[in-house]
């Protein structure tokens, strides 16, 4: 079992926490939404397999309005009408900043994305990206483990 890294470095763990509380509150100022937030956060942590974030953020995004079909279909955004545009612009914004260095593919959606999204939120959606992969990694490095939860999400003694 390794160190759980943000214990055993609590201030740079400090200081990855207030960097997401930054991005967090400059996303909102910029017209990114909770919930396209919190898309982001799931598609990444799929991708990256951290199941600790996984477990997290889709809770959050229930919370934040996300629907639970919506976060049921996220790996087949692509495939489904039930996404809206802005929602399928933050998924690729999501993709593309995890799955670096950029395919011509996802450059492709990045263009469009920003057309959606505006330069503001577009830049905001791709800090928010920044920050889940970062905290992905503490997660996976640190195999923080996912506490079994109850249906309405509280954990299980």
């Amino acid at each position: 079992m390794r160190p759980f890294l943000d214990r055993a470095v609590p201030e740079a763990w400090n200081a990855a926490t207030a960097f997401a509380a930054a991005i967090r509150t400059a996303a909102l100022d910029r017209g990114l939404s909770a919930a396209e937030s919190e898309l982001i956060k799931v598609r990444a942590s799929q991708l990256n397999g951290c199941a600790f974030c996984l477990d997290l953020h889709s809770r959050e995004a229930r919370q934040a309005g996300v629907p639970q079909q919506r976060l049921d279909l996220l790996p087949a955004w692509r495939d489904t009408s039930v996404f809206t545009e802005r929602e399928k612009a933050v998924l690729a914004v999501a993709e593309a900043s995890t799955s670096l260095p950029l395919a011509d593919r996802s450059v492709a959606e990045l263009s469009a994305a920003r057309a959606a999204l505006g330069d503001d939120a577009f830049a905001a959606a791709e800090w928010v990206a920044v920050a889940i992969n970062a905290f992905n990694r503490v997660s996976v490095l640190s195999e923080h483990p996912v506490r079994p939860r109850d249906g309405d999400g509280k954990l299980l003694r």
